[in-house]
């Protein structure tokens, strides 16, 4: 039998920690960051040559800013609430092992892969929930406050400002188009920032594909029968593109590939103009920057690392389901051979490894390390801790025939 409501004006919001960070840093460094591998590399100009195989590790990869302060929140918090229920409403990151570890300290989840049999309206004002960093939608939040538990605010600084932006364009009557991926945890949180006006519209746009056929539609129309059927499960409810796609303002999913998202924005506003005019494009378009810092980062150092001539096989890092590690492999694949693993278990052998390709489900490759040397270039999502980086660099070489013991021998010489 599920609890009755709480007071919702009684729910505790914390947002800024419990001043807890040096309790819980040593084990966060165990867990997570501990890497004599990766320390070595940055300290030696990102390069490691042993044998026959020389890695090239990008400048920037690994966790960024939000997902270290959503990860150190979700561990003060147990330790600040040692005894009460905590959960997580979805996966922290899109880290398979942060998430196995959150539950390993007792952190149950309410939905998603890792979801338990306690549902939300099983909760009580002693529970305590964590929302993840990529924040989580309206609807979801008021039933929390409903339940009048204790909530923990992991939301990433970027995620919220994108957030303001398009409640800032609904204020002012403007339809989001948000490029992202309709059923992403941050894409659904945003849409539905959007709806905080009255009367307000949002269509989400996977891709330049996806944001051709509204291009197309604002510029000279089109049957709306068919634009809804594109577009069903990624538009906000009542949807008019004759009357929602006069005026526009464009967002994005925080981990989108950067270029692919300014391009999109040019298209749009290019669509406004051809229908409009340029004398009234600036009062029917909004466009704005909301590509994550790291993200960009991240993609810009992999471009850095693309240039390297002598690069012949790329390893991407990070959980199978995280946007910004699939865009750091769709970089890199115009470069050469390029996996996406999640973590050192994905290399099985010299002959076999488990990958996911570019917009595919994971699978089995064979033949995929070639007997010649090796230049190898390492890179990984902002969910990745390091020590899988160093794991996954570890098996590499072991499968070239170099012990881990050889490895960090090499290191200390």
């Amino acid at each position: 039998m599920s609890n009755p409501p709480a007071n919702p004006a009684a729910a505790q919001v914390y947002k800024h920690g419990f001043g807890l960070k040096k309790d819980v840093a040593e084990e966060l460094n165990r867990r997570y960051n501990d890497s004599r591998m990766v320390a070595h590399l940055r300290s030696h100009g990102n390069t490691l040559t042993i044998g026959d195989v020389r890695i090239y590790l990008a400048e920037e990869f690994g966790f960024c800013y939000g997902v270290d302060k959503a990860i150190d929140f979700a561990y003060e918090t147990r330790k600040h609430f040692p005894d009460r229920r905590i959960f997580l409403t979805d996966e922290i990151i899109h880290n398979p092992r942060v998430n196995h570890e959150l539950m390993e300290i007792g952190i149950q989840f309410l939905s998603g892969a890792y979801a338990g049999k306690v549902a939300i309206d099983d909760l009580n004002p002693e529970d305590v929930v964590i929302i993840p960093a990529f924040g989580t939608t309206t609807v979801l939040e008021k039933r929390l406050r409903d339940r009048g538990c204790v909530l923990v605010d992991t939301t990433c600084g970027s995620v919220v400002h994108v957030w303001k932006r398009v409640e800032k364009y609904a204020e002012e009557g403007f339809t989001a188009v948000i490029h992202g991926k309709f059923n992403h945890e941050e894409t659904r949180a945003t849409s539905s920032r959007v709806l905080i006006a009255p009367g307000a519209k949002y269509v989400i746009v996977r891709d330049k594909g996806q944001a051709e056929l509204v291009c197309k539609y604002i510029a000279t129309g089109g049957k709306s029968s068919e634009f809804l059927q594109e577009f069903d499960g990624a538009m906000s409810r009542g949807f008019d593109p004759d009357k929602d796609l006069e005026q526009i303002g464009v967002a994005n999913q925080t981990t989108m590939l950067a270029s692919e998202s300014m391009e999109i924005a040019e298209m749009l506003q290019n669509a406004i103009v051809k229908r409009y005019g340029e004398d009234r494009a600036g009062e029917r378009f909004r466009s704005f920057d909301t590509i994550c810092r790291a993200t960009q980062d991240r993609q810009d150092a992999l471009l850095r690392l693309r240039a390297q001539e002598n690069i012949s096989l790329f390893l991407v890092i990070g959980g199978y389901n995280s946007s910004n590690t699939s865009h750091l492999l769709e970089m890199a694949i115009e470069k050469c051979p390029a996996y996406h693993v999640q973590d050192a278990t994905d290399l099985i052998s010299k002959e076999q490894i488990r990958h996911k390709p570019l917009g595919q489900n994971p699978s089995i490759d064979q033949n995929w390390m070639t007997k010649e040397p090796v230049s190898l270039g390492v890179t990984s999502g902002a969910s990745t801790p390091n020590r899988v980086l160093e794991e996954v660099m570890l098996r590499f070489l072991e499968l070239r025939g170099y012990s881990p013991a050889e490895v960090f021998s090499c290191l200390a010489a």
